[in-house]
C-alpha cells in the first residue's frame, strides 16, 4: 500500500470533517448557544463526554473512509476496471451536471435500505448502536459510526465506481455536499424556514428535525437527503410535520414575556 497517498487521502477527509463540523459546532453550541438555545430541536445540550465520543468514532470512520479511494483510484490493478474518468468531454457537460443529482438519489436509496437493515434487532447492536448513543446529536455526530457501520457507509464509493461514470469533480462535490448535509442533519437546530416541510418541494427534503427525531426515538425517518423512501414505505413519523412546525414556530421566551406585557 502507498502510505504517502493514504496519508494524503486521510488528511484530506479529516480536513473536510473538522472544517465543516467544527464551525457548525462553534456557531450553534458555543458562540450563539445562550442566544438561540430556545430554538434547539431537543431542549438541552449533550454532555462534553458525548462530543468527545462523537469525535472519536468520527475519526475512526474517516480512517475507514480513506481506504476505498486509495484502493480504487490509486491502484493500477483496480482503477482500469472502474468507471472513473478524467476528461469531461468524454461524456459531455450535460451528463457531468446530471450525474451529481443522480449520485444523491443513488446514495439516498442505498442509505435508506442499509439503514433500515442495520436497525434489525440482529444487526443493530453490532452495527448501529454506537451512532444511536447520540440521542441528542451534535454536528460532531455526522460520522460517529461503529467501524462496521463505517465500512457499510463507505461502500457507496465502490457502488459509484462500478455503476456510473464519475469524474474527480463528482467525487469531490459529492463528498463535500454529503458531509455538509450530514452535519446539518445532526445539527440539533432547524435552519429551514417555517412551512418548508409542507412546501411542494420541501416536503421531499430530509431536515434536521426529521433526522433528530430518528435519533431521539430510534424508529422512522430513515432517509438521508430526501423523504422519498420514507414516504413511499410509510416510515415517515406521523408526528414529523407537527414537530417541524413546533420547532420553527418556537418564540424566544423574552419575546413571549414582552408580548404578554403589551396585551395587559
Amino acid at each position: 500500500m502507498n502510505w504517502d497517498k493514504f496519508i494524503w487521502v486521510l488528511l484530506d477527509n479529516a480536513d473536510k470533517y473538522f472544517l465543516i463540523a467544527g464551525p457548525a459546532f462553534l456557531v450553534f453550541y458555543v458562540f450563539l448557544r445562550k442566544k438561540i438555545s430556545y430554538k434547539k430541536i431537543q431542549i438541552g445540550f449533550p454532555q462534553k463526554r458525548d462530543y468527545w465520543r462523537e469525535i472519536f468514532f468520527s475519526t475512526l470512520s474517516i480512517i475507514i473512509f480513506s481506504f476505498p479511494p486509495l484502493f480504487m483510484l490509486y491502484s493500477d490493478n483496480i482503477r482500469p476496471y472502474t468507471t472513473f474518468y478524467t476528461d469531461i468531454s468524454e461524456y459531455g457537460w450535460i451528463y457531468a451536471i446530471l450525474a451529481f443529482p443522480l449520485m444523491l438519489l443513488m446514495h439516498d436509496t442505498y442509505f435508506y435500505w442499509a439503514h433500515r437493515l442495520m436497525h434489525h434487532r440482529i444487526l443493530f447492536k453490532a452495527f448501529h448502536l454506537t451512532h444511536h448513543r447520540s440521542t441528542n446529536p451534535s454536528p460532531w455526530a455526522a460520522y460517529a459510526f461503529h467501524p462496521l457501520e463505517a465500512i457499510v457507509e463507505s461502500l457507496i464509493f465502490v457502488i459509484f465506481l462500478f455503476t456510473i461514470p464519475v469524474h474527480t469533480i463528482h467525487l469531490t462535490l459529492f463528498f463535500i455536499f454529503s458531509l455538509i448535509y450530514n452535519v446539518y442533519g445532526h445539527l440539533g437546530f432547524e435552519i429551514y424556514p417555517k412551512g418548508f416541510n409542507r412546501h411542494w418541494f420541501g416536503k421531499w427534503m430530509n431536515t434536521s428535525t426529521c433526522h433528530n427525531q430518528h435519533h431521539q426515538y430510534f424508529k422512522g425517518n430513515y432517509g438521508l437527503y430526501f423523504t422519498i423512501w420514507d414516504r413511499l414505505m410509510g416510515t415517515l413519523r406521523k408526528d414529523y410535520d407537527e414537530k417541524f412546525d413546533q420547532v420553527t414556530e418556537r418564540a424566544c421566551p423574552i419575546r413571549i414575556i414582552e408580548n404578554e406585557r403589551e396585551t395587559i
